[in-house]
């Protein structure tokens, strides 16, 4: 099950993507969905395409790891498309059968939802293969730190970001060993019918529901035994450093930005 997982993996290559400070990451990857907001025809499109290949490439991962990050969402996709291809009714009809009609501008409308969504994921999948948990949550608790004047904690949402993404690999691992127990008990999942899958899915929540908070609580009496406070002073151990490469990364999205916008 880990070894489909590719949400909060880090692949380690050894690119000078790798070794950018966390923040200009997390800063380039917001900067990624303003570029992405702002791409409105197919001229930005293919340039943004040929911005984020080149990049990619350069991490020295092979692309069909960014290509599995967004495959488990190819069905909200293919839907997103479907909504946009029936609802919007710009343009000439290219095709029309009884009362159902498909415009042109409900075929373009889709298909930038698409190529946009599929850009953000497989592009942003890039900040968790280059940068591992802990540097992520330090580069993340470095962004919002000049917003502890205004009551926002950095360290309670950082540290809910790292249980989580530490979380999802746990529960996945007992999903299955659940329905590996149903397997050997005549319950196969995968040679039961369509409708008796969806039966037995909807009975697994319950189980993993409720190991998900037995866990929780594990965690937190755990914490608790090691005297853990939240927004105690801490120290750093390994220190985040803003260098020449990384404000060269930044500005890499600021110019794709401006050059989008003015295309």
């Amino acid at each position: 099950m880990n070894d489909k997982l590719l949400l909060g993996r880090s692949i380690e290559t050894g690119s000078w993507v790798h070794k950018l400070d966390a923040r200009a990451k997390i800063t380039g990857m917001l900067l990624y969905v303003a570029v992405i907001l702002l791409s409105r025809s197919w001229m930005a499109m293919a340039l943004l395409a040929l911005f984020s290949i080149a990049v990619m490439i350069s991490t020295r991962i092979p692309l069909k790891y960014f290509l599995k990050a967004a495959k488990p969402l190819r069905y909200l996709m293919l839907f997103i498309f479907i909504v946009q291809l029936l609802s919007v009714k710009e343009g000439s009809v290219w095709l029309s059968i009884g009362s159902l009609s498909l415009h042109d501008g409900g075929l373009r409308l889709g298909s930038f939802a698409v190529i946009r969504m599929l850009f953000l994921i497989t592009f942003t999948a890039l900040l968790t293969f280059t940068t591992t948990p802990g540097k992520l949550n330090q580069g993340l608790e470095g962004i919002l730190s000049p917003f502890k004047k205004l009551g926002l904690s950095p360290d309670r949402i950082t540290l809910m970001l790292s249980i989580a993404l530490r979380f999802i690999p746990t529960i996945l691992d007992e999903a299955q060993i659940i329905m590996k127990a149903q397997a050997s008990r005549g319950a196969d999942l995968n040679e039961l019918p369509l409708k008796e899958k969806g039966r037995m899915l909807v009975s697994l929540l319950v189980p993993i529901i409720t190991s998900a908070f037995r866990r929780a609580q594990d965690l937190v009496y755990s914490m608790e035994a090691r005297g853990f406070r939240m927004d105690a002073p801490r120290s750093q151990y390994h220190r985040l450093r803003w260098g020449a490469a990384d404000t060269v990364f930044v500005i890499m999205f600021v110019v794709m930005g401006v050059a989008v916008s003015l295309v």
